[in-house]
């Protein structure tokens, strides 16, 4: 088969394509054909080395496609990596059914991500109808989606905040009824501005820093902050006097959580897929690579350069 091997970390320029041995399923998973695999931030970070991992590796952390055993169609979640492949090694626990309805870029587009957003909204973020929600680097692969769940769970004002007029643009068509940018001067006091002056009840945070910082000053009382990985490692600190002046909190997601609970997977996978059967949700494709086009489309989410999801047609030559 055909993959994306990486051989030392660096670089999207160590990211080569090359013919190798399929993988060799353990106990309890099954071999994939891939048709459409993910690309996101946690595979730039082990391509750069800041998640160590036995090498040579095949990255990619998400994929459909035919499963052998059955002929089902399915979306994988691959811990390990291996979905910048023709073929993986899927653990059946971590694999959810596609429904008709849904095309493969679509699922693809909507499980990792949507699960992330989700996670971070309802159980992280503990979401009830009528709260204010802002999200912060709105236009990327979890934002976009987490401003339409939002919406579509009862959120009242929803804030996007993205860092380009084309970004602004892109999340205000989302439905957003609110849209920020993230250097915006007094920050807090747009987002209390937004929701008549109360501040917003969940942020929604990848970014981390100053913008973090500035989060914590437009919370409602009760309201919560949720830390998706702050990619610029940007700590802040709070202190105990802090959260309890302003009856806040601060909570993490990690989507691992979900990853191991197979009915909690199931179940979020369920609610994503017939949100997407109504119209109410919808992964936006950046763009659809080939494997050869892979470091250049790792250089295009480093840079921030693209908007919702971007894909990897694993069998397309160039």
């Amino acid at each position: 088969m055909r993959a994306v091997v990486m051989r030392r970390p660096g670089g999207p320029d160590v990211l080569r394509v090359e013919d190798v041995p399929e993988p060799v399923p353990a106990a309890g998973e099954s071999l994939v054909d891939v048709t459409v695999a993910g690309v996101n931030f946690d595979d730039l970070e082990r391509r750069q080395g800041d998640t160590p991992q036995p090498l040579p590796a095949v990255l990619g952390v998400d994929a459909v496609g035919r499963r052998r055993g059955d002929g089902r169609r399915v979306a994988a979640l691959l811990r390990r990596g291996g979905g910048y492949a023709q073929v993986a090694a899927a653990a059946d626990a971590h694999c959810v059914e596609v429904p008709d309805h849904l095309d493969d870029e679509q699922a693809v587009g909507l499980l990792e991500q949507g699960c992330t957003a989700h996670g971070a909204l309802v159980l992280a973020g503990r979401l009830r109808p009528g709260d204010g929600v802002a999200v912060s680097a709105a236009a990327g692969g979890v934002g976009h989606l987490a401003v339409q769940l939002a919406l579509a769970l009862g959120a009242h004002p929803v804030v996007g905040i993205a860092s380009t007029p084309d970004k602004r643009a892109f999340v205000a068509a989302l439905g957003a009824h609110h849209v920020l940018a993230p250097d915006a001067e007094d920050l807090a006091g747009r987002l209390r501005a937004a929701t008549g002056g109360r501040g917003v009840d969940v942020f929604v945070d990848s970014v981390g820093g100053a913008l973090a910082r500035a989060a914590l000053g437009g919370l409602a009382p009760f309201g919560r902050l949720v830390c998706l990985g702050w990619r610029d490692r940007g700590t802040i600190q709070v202190s105990t006097g802090e959260l309890a002046e302003g009856s806040i909190g601060c909570a993490g997601f990690w989507m691992r959580h979900v990853v191991d609970d197979r009915a909690l997977l199931c179940g979020i996978a369920e609610e994503l897929f017939g949100l997407a059967a109504r119209g109410r949700l919808a992964a936006h494709i950046d763009r659809v690579v080939a494997l050869a086009e892979v470091g250049g489309a790792h250089a295009a989410v480093a840079a921030r350069a693209t908007v919702g999801k971007v894909l990897i047609d694993v069998n397309r030559e160039s």
